[in-house]
């Protein structure tokens, strides 16, 4: 085979390659749980919110005791509401009030999650707050991983009393690259770019991370930490990626929330 006829082979190869990515990485970003909860868990009401395009949510509540805020919980893009039961333990013994946000295409919720989509998501439950009497003022919103995008898209877009985010990425194509370094920037369709956006929330943010997270990189912190200078941090030592499920970790964020006033 000639030398123009194997460079033609492998422009179309990487031409495939590159398609198939571009189409197919959604699965691979939002790799939601076949497995998700069959009965409410005590303390919790199921209940539901609804986007803009039609689709209606499941979530789990709990009410805020008097003098508390309310917490609006977004989960990693591996979880579900089990697991941001158990992230959220520390708030929920520390007597706030919980909104367990799921996303579409999570939970057995129609639908296909992204970018644009969780964003949609994000409103539907920050609507259904204010529909029971909970201001935007009283909402604390906290994201996890790839739930630090929709919890900081949320905090530019509504009036909130804080934003909190833990193992938060940078932006998306900064954590893909860190991982994949020969996949280029503009080949990922969802940006999730919370750096960009800290300097248009008005609320007061902390950002959390674990200096041994190899899935979102310390980097990432150090970008956010950047971007908005006021904001407070905490770097753990040793942590992982899985921070938000430490008793540790909670206890921190819970003496941070009861800084703020109400």
């Amino acid at each position: 085979m000639s030398f123009a006829k194997l460079g033609l082979c492998f422009l179309l190869f990487v031409v495939a390659a590159t398609a198939l990515l571009y189409t197919q990485q959604r699965r691979l970003i939002f790799p939601a749980p076949s497995q998700y909860p069959q009965a409410t868990p005590p303390g919790f009401q199921l209940v539901h919110t609804r986007t803009d395009d039609g689709l209606q949510l499941a979530a789990y509540y709990r009410a805020a005791q008097p003098g508390r805020h309310t917490i609006l919980f977004f989960h990693g893009n591996g979880d579900n509401l089990l697991g941001a039961i158990e992230a959220t333990r520390g708030f929920a013994a520390n007597g706030n009030g919980l909104l367990l946000a799921e996303y579409r295409g999570y939970g057995g919720n129609r639908g296909t999650p992204g970018e644009a989509g969780l964003y949609r998501d994000g409103d539907a439950a920050m609507r259904w707050l204010a529909a029971k009497d909970v201001a935007a003022r009283d909402i604390i919103v906290v994201g996890n991983s790839i739930g630090s995008g929709p919890a900081t898209e949320m905090a530019r877009r509504h009036d909130v009393a804080a934003l909190i985010l833990v193992s938060g990425l940078s932006s998306l194509p900064d954590v893909v690259r860190q991982q994949v370094p020969l996949v280029p920037r503009w080949l990922v369709r969802d940006r999730f770019d919370n750096a960009g956006k800290l300097a248009r929330v008005k609320a007061p943010v902390f950002l959390m991370h674990g200096n041994a997270d190899t899935l979102v990189k310390p980097e990432n912190l150090a970008r956010l930490r950047r971007a908005r200078g006021d904001a407070t941090s905490e770097l753990v030592a040793g942590a992982g990626h899985e921070l938000a499920y430490s008793g540790a970790a909670q206890a921190i964020l819970v003496g941070w929330v009861n800084t703020l006033s109400r």
